[in-house]
């Protein structure tokens, strides 16, 4: 029963939501929120959102799953940083329009930074975009610059330890035009 009592915030929490942008594509954030969880828990005093159990949050093209999902909000009521952890947590999101896959995101934790428009995914990472992909340690993906740094995991405890960063670069399809050069 406490879900039924904390409803109204939990609504209002996933309001706030579609002020993350950079996730989505422009018409996203205009997209309802849905969150797919076992429990809801809300300190609205804190700002916190934690969701356990399967949680699967989707706004428009925009996907994260974990089994534990947390939500934290500055005191103005923007998102913060909103934490998926699972075996493994996932995030996938269509870039621009006309995209045929959303890039995909994959970790043991996976961080998103709002106002740095940040992913940090931690132990066990990989990104896989357009066929590239980026696996190590660590990866810190910048979603505006599309640009993936990819490291060890420094001062955290990471479960599957890769000493080097394993990338696979797909050849660009030219057109027939270029072909022809």
């Amino acid at each position: 029963m406490r879900l039924v009592k904390t409803l109204p915030i939990l609504l209002s929490l996933g309001a706030a939501l579609g002020s993350v942008s950079a996730w989505a594509l422009p018409n996203d954030s205009q997209q309802p929120i849905r969150i797919q969880a076992d429990d809801a828990q809300l300190d609205d005093k804190q700002g916190i959102a934690t969701y356990k159990g399967d949680v699967i949050i989707i706004q428009g093209s925009m996907k994260i799953t974990g089994n534990t999902v947390t939500i934290t909000r500055t005191k103005t009521g923007d998102i913060d940083v909103v934490t998926s952890v699972g075996n493994l947590a996932y995030f996938e999101q269509l870039q621009k329009v006309g995209d045929p896959q959303p890039v995909k995101g994959y970790g043991v934790t996976i961080q998103y930074h709002a106002a740095q428009n940040r992913i940090v995914l931690i132990d066990r990472a990989k990104v896989i975009n357009e066929g590239n992909t980026t696996e190590g340690e660590k990866i810190v993906y910048d979603t505006v610059k599309q640009v993936a740094n990819a490291g060890r995991a420094t001062g955290a405890s990471v479960t599957a330890p890769r000493p080097r960063v394993d990338m696979v670069i797909q050849p660009k399809k030219k057109t027939d035009e270029q072909k022809a050069q």
